[in-house]
């Protein structure tokens, strides 16, 4: 039997729900904003979502540059 990463499979796995949570909410959000307010609605709130992802995908970009500057360090 092949020994399996949990630790990858665990990313992965996380990746994917949080990708699968986000266009969740922007299809069925944007499309019920669509259909009940119309397109000019769906572009405010695409803009609302996407600047409510901004903080979160800032911290996620500093906790990458900080875990590769980890890594760089460990190497030597």
């Amino acid at each position: 039997m092949k020994p399996r990463d949990l630790r990858a499979y665990s990313r992965n796995t996380i990746a994917r729900l949080v990708t699968g949570g986000v266009l969740l909410v922007v299809i069925v959000g944007g499309g019920l904003v669509y259909a009940i307010y119309g397109s000019g609605a769906l572009l405010s709130a695409l803009g609302c979502i996407g600047l409510g992802l901004l903080p979160a995908a800032i911290i996620l970009l500093i906790l990458a540059g900080l875990e590769a500057l980890r890594r760089r360090a460990d190497r030597g």
